[in-house]
């Protein structure tokens, strides 16, 4: 039997399951090596989701314990709309 998907918010003690997610995809984007993102924007990141006053947020999948997935998003204000933008 296979355990159902869940989405939920990130939390601090995901940070390592994240990290190995989060390195993935800056490969995927050509961030690696040489060009790889320095270790003080990646730590910034992982702190900026756990900071009231920061409006940038994190999800991760997770079945039977193990991160499968993240999503980062955040809100911002709009010149075309009252209501802030999820991006």
């Amino acid at each position: 039997m296979q355990y159902p998907l869940r989405i939920r918010s990130a939390i601090p003690e995901d940070f390592e399951e994240w990290l190995k997610l989060w390195d993935g995809y800056n490969a995927f984007y050509g961030r690696s090596g040489d060009t790889a993102l320095p270790e003080e924007v990646t730590r910034m990141t992982w702190a900026r989701f756990f900071d009231a006053y920061e409006p940038v947020c994190a999800l991760v999948a997770e079945r039977s314990g193990k991160l499968l997935g993240l999503a980062h998003y955040l809100f911002h204000r709009s010149t075309t709309m009252l209501d802030p933008n999820c991006y």
